[in-house]
């Protein structure tokens, strides 16, 4: 029986992950101070189906780095699935709150994703150390790994930002918040789909 190639699975993936991730921001940023309760539904939304399409690309960019990554590689990709499956609850319990909005407004963090822990501080732990090892393999272009650790760096910023800043509209949630979910973060998912499009 021949065996399934997950990569025709794992660079779709990638691909769809990056449009959700900018169609993402474009409902929280923009969508959302013309309409509350549009852009929540729909960042919600592109949350969740980011959250599980990242996971499946994820999924085979540890296949393609594991040979030569080992526990590394096995590191990134429990701390990559943690921060996905985090982003894809947040999304569903910001989409189900917009559906059918609670009788109270509420500041306190999600019990999912306290101020984007995972979403954005565990996804850009895992985004650096897969960065590191994409650096390490000469399979990958070298500048997917530079804008890997770009991209790793300002998740963690958003999340420090997140946690002690608290408003998304202040100017230091908001430039890196900004860059990441529109340019940054799409234009790696979206590479990597190329990446993984070719066979090892």
């Amino acid at each position: 029986m021949k065996t399934l190639a997950y990569r025709h699975t794992a660079y779709p993936s990638a691909w769809l992950a990056g449009v959700c991730g900018f169609l993402y921001s474009v409902s929280f940023v923009l969508i959302a101070r013309a309409s509350a309760g549009l852009g929540g539904g729909l960042s919600g939304f592109f949350l969740l189906a980011g959250g599980i399409l990242g996971a499946s690309a994820l999924i085979g960019l540890y296949l393609r780095l594991e040979p030569a990554g080992g526990g590394y590689a096995l590191w990134a990709l429990i701390f990559g699935l943690a921060g996905a499956l985090a982003a894809a609850l947040h999304g569903g319990y910001d989409l189900a709150n917009s559906i059918h909005p609670p009788g109270q407004s509420t500041t306190l963090p999600s019990p999912i994703d306290p101020r984007g822990l995972g979403t954005f501080g565990l996804a850009g732990g895992a985004m650096l150390a897969f960065a590191f090892l994409i650096h390490r393999d000469a399979s990958f272009p070298r500048n997917l790994a530079y804008l890997g650790y770009v991209s790793g760096v300002l998740l963690v910023l958003i999340y420090l930002a997140r946690l002690i800043i608290f408003s998304p509209s202040n100017p230091l949630v908001l430039a890196p918040a900004a860059l990441e979910g529109f340019i940054i973060n799409p234009a790696w998912y979206i590479w990597l789909g190329f990446v993984l499009r070719r066979a090892a």
